[in-house]
């Protein structure tokens, strides 16, 4: 097996943390799975598949991915979260990279393509992200930000891209993406006060449809039919969620220096 160690992040994933960790058993001997208290069996699932599974409450998205790094015994890093899987193809392009030793670049864009419920595979003009997934622990880490997950490479890093597309099976139900959307924004929330950061009162009106365009044109859900219409939606209205959280936040403030002053 190539000398590559492959890190997920879990919580509640029984229903799909074994079809992830199945697809990419050849490619490693040291399969990490990071879980903050998953009460559904996720643990003795990824132990079953041949996973070591370590606990560690959850600190945010950044955070928890440094912390499975540091779980990890070798310098090649493959990062997959619970719901996507690594297709045959793909697999197989990892490992010939390891076929001669160490592969040519340090840090590797890995394409992510959304599959929506009732779909087989991604669809053919699907929109997809390609963040950096595979790399050397000694030229890159995750980003600490708790709500940003991305890694932060060296500026010696040699960047190449991966030819094959992770399967990122994101939505159970409109309903359980909306909670986990209306969790998020409560955490990017949190961030923007952190960071000092402040939204015009000017986003709580345009929030809501420029990010409908954006995900319904720009990431062309247009073409995936209802489903892809409800789920722009849904995308349109965590991002007005986030913009009123914050006013929100600013609003109490200002009342609560009011009435100490008064």
């Amino acid at each position: 097996m190539p000398p590559l160690s492959i890190f997920i992040i879990a919580r509640d994933e029984a229903d799909r943390i074994g079809r992830t960790i199945a697809a990419v058993r050849e490619l490693s001997d040291d399969i990490v799975v990071i879980d903050s208290g998953s009460t559904d069996g996720t643990q003795t699932i990824a132990e079953q598949c041949g996973a070591r599974v370590i606990f560690n409450a959850w600190p945010g998205y950044g955070q928890q991915k440094r912390f499975g790094e540091d779980q990890c015994r070798y310098n090649w890093l493959l990062n997959l979260d619970a719901d996507e899987v690594v297709p045959r193809e793909m697999a197989v392009e990892i490992a010939a990279l390891f076929a001669h030793g160490d592969p040519p670049a340090d840090a590797y864009r890995t394409r992510i393509a959304e599959i929506f419920p009732g779909e087989r595979a991604p669809h053919r003009f699907t929109y997809a992200l390609s963040p950096v997934r595979l790399y050397r622990k000694d030229k890159g880490r995750y980003s600490p930000s708790p709500v940003h997950d991305r890694v932060d490479l060296s500026p010696d890093a040699r960047i190449g891209r991966l030819k094959g597309t992770v399967h990122h099976y994101s939505v159970r139900s409109l309903g359980e993406q909306m909670a986990k959307l209306n969790n998020y924004s409560d955490a990017q929330a949190d961030d923007l006060d952190k960071r000092g950061e402040s939204l015009s009162a000017f986003r709580l009106v345009a929030e809501f449809p420029a990010n409908f365009v954006k995900a319904y044109i720009g990431r062309r859900h247009a073409l995936r039919g209802v489903y892809g219409f409800m789920t722009a939606m849904n995308y349109a209205f965590y991002r007005y969620l986030r913009a009123a959280k914050h006013w929100e936040r600013r609003l109490k403030r200002h009342s609560d220096k009011d009435a100490r002053n008064g």
